[in-house]
């Protein structure tokens, strides 16, 4: 074998490696890479979610809709992209950053359907 068909060779396992590994990344990440979901696309059932699934939705906290809890740790809230509205019941000590009119980016799982 020549020497430039053993350079041309080595550079298409190379190319034919890289490729690969970048499929296994890409698929090991595949359910990731989708940062958050909007209230509209899981109120109309745009994304699949399985019962249970840890999930973020983002959106801006509407208006008027905080309501805390004597003891503060519990907070319910509505998150809306201007189309649909996602009641959400949190419990803990909220960021410091967290403001009615501003954008939230929550993790949780759905319940009853329609409360995050």
């Amino acid at each position: 074998m020549k020497t430039r068909h053993k350079r041309l060779a080595i550079i298409v396992s190379g190319v034919i490696g890289l490729t690969v590994a970048g499929l296994f990344v890409l698929n090991a990440f595949r359910s990731n890479l989708v940062f958050f979901y909007s209230p509209t696309e899981v109120l109309e059932g745009k994304v699949a979610i399985a019962a249970g699934k840890t999930i973020r939705i983002g959106g801006l906290v509407e208006q008027g809709s905080v309501k805390r809890s004597p003891d503060g740790l519990k907070v319910d809230f509505v998150v809306t992209d201007l189309n649909k509205k996602l009641p959400v019941h949190y419990e803990g000590i909220l960021p410091d950053l967290f403001r009615e009119g501003q954008g939230v980016v929550a993790q949780g799982r759905l319940q009853n359907g329609n409360t995050f």
